[in-house]
């Protein structure tokens, strides 16, 4: 097993497991697709896991903090 399932499995006996809901907007969501390495795919899921939040949540803040967003 990987270090990175391990790291993931418990992580999920720590989190409370109700899901965390993006902000509630009127507006249509969509699919927002990147590539990135698999292993930084996987340390990443595990620390988000860790942490409670979805990498949805951080990538929208990162992006709105970079870009800000439409007046």
């Amino acid at each position: 097993m990987s270090k990175y399932s391990e790291i993931i499995k418990e992580a999920r006996k720590d989190v409370n497991h109700n899901t965390i809901k993006p902000e509630e907007t009127a507006e249509e969501m969509v699919n927002l697709c990147i590539k990135v390495p698999l292993s930084l795919r996987r340390h990443w899921a595990g620390e988000s896991k860790k942490r409670g939040i979805s990498m949805t949540e951080v990538v929208i803040e990162a992006l709105k903090s970079k870009f800000g967003v439409p007046s």
